[in-house]
């Protein structure tokens, strides 16, 4: 009995640093993924001067894959880039602790599993 309330313990002290750790990250509505860059595009308006090879830009664009062979994207206008920029340093910045968060329990599962079997 008394590893089994030792492991609730356990397992309650990792959940509420799990959530003290969430409460630093950035908020929800502050988060993208993507990748920023800089292109050259076309209009497809054939008298354009983009027609005969004198392309629009640089202009920015946000680039996003959806799944295996399947990418999206958007010209970002010049006033939003540092925004967008923020956004996506934020969702690296959330993946980051997260990952941080469950490395470290992981560490205490196997730390806990390697106390029990000491004790048989």
């Amino acid at each position: 009995m008394r590893a089994s309330s030792e492991l609730g313990r356990l397992s309650e002290l990792a959940l509420r640093q799990r959530k003290a750790g969430l409460t630093k990250l950035p908020p929800v509505g502050e988060i993208l993924r993507g990748s920023l860059m800089q292109r050259y595009v076309t209009c497809g308006n054939p008298s354009c001067k983009c027609a005969r090879g004198e392309r629009h830009g640089p202009n920015w664009y946000l680039s996003v894959t959806l799944g295996p062979g399947r990418t999206t994207g958007s010209i970002v206008p010049d006033e939003n880039v540092e925004g967008v920029r923020g956004w996506i340093e934020n969702y690296h910045k959330l993946k980051e602790k997260i990952s941080d968060i469950n490395r470290e329990l992981l560490r205490r599962d196997r730390a806990r599993q390697r106390k029990r079997e000491q004790k048989k």
